[in-house]
């Protein structure tokens, strides 16, 4: 009987798992950044999210990622996007690349905060799962601005309890010439390879760990 009752143990125990695997290969990631996510300057398929794709894609062969992302959007922009997309797609995971628009025009970091509060919530509400990414603004903005600005992205990961992949461009920015524009603002072809990767093994963990 003993053995019986650890037969089914270990059966049940693989079909969960099994559901677990296939449930995780059939994620649908929606993205929504501004232009460090909308292939600023540089051809589309070199793009993190692209490539993030095909990582996706080669791992959990069901999975599917829309990039919804677009150049100069702001969090206040995102707020007003997201409802539709939501209702479009049906995500079960959101990637949230916001907030640096907001930094570099000085806009008011309590409304920042609310806005990215706002599109947590609103996922939330819908049991999707999101992951927010931190950057930072350029060294010329202070030290003092730029932990403020800091803040932003941690308070809310606080609050909501959400996975957080902090300092996108750590590595990237401020490393090497060649893998950022001449702007010193947006990473080159070069670097995007960089940027999917950490996307990509943040959602792995969340996959491991939803």
């Amino acid at each position: 009987m003993q053995k019986l009752f650890s037969i089914i143990s270990f059966v049940l125990l693989l079909l969960v798992q099994t559901l677990v695997c296939a449930e995780n290969s059939a994620a649908k990631i929606l993205i929504l950044g501004d232009s460090l996510s909308a292939a600023y300057n540089i051809p589309i398929e070199k793009s993190w999210p692209e490539l993030f794709r095909t990582n996706m894609r080669a791992s959990y062969p069901q999975s599917s990622v829309i990039n919804a992302s677009i150049s100069g959007e702001t969090t206040f922009g995102g707020v007003q996007r997201l409802a539709k997309l939501l209702d479009k797609h049906a995500p079960s995971h959101l990637i949230i690349e916001l907030g640096g628009n907001d930094g570099l025009r000085g806009l008011n970091f309590t409304q920042s905060t609310a806005n990215l509060s706002r599109m947590v919530a609103q996922a939330q509400q819908q049991h999707i799962s999101v992951l927010l990414i931190g950057v930072r603004m350029p060294p010329n903005f202070g030290v003092a601005y730029n932990l403020r600005f800091q803040q932003i992205f941690e308070s809310i990961t606080a609050q909501h309890k959400i996975h957080y992949l902090p300092r996108f461009l750590e590595g990237v920015a401020a490393s090497e010439a060649r893998l950022m524009q001449n702007d010193g603002i947006h990473p080159t072809a070069e670097a995007q390879p960089i940027l999917a990767d950490k996307v990509f093994d943040a959602m792995q963990l969340i996959l491991g760990n939803p």
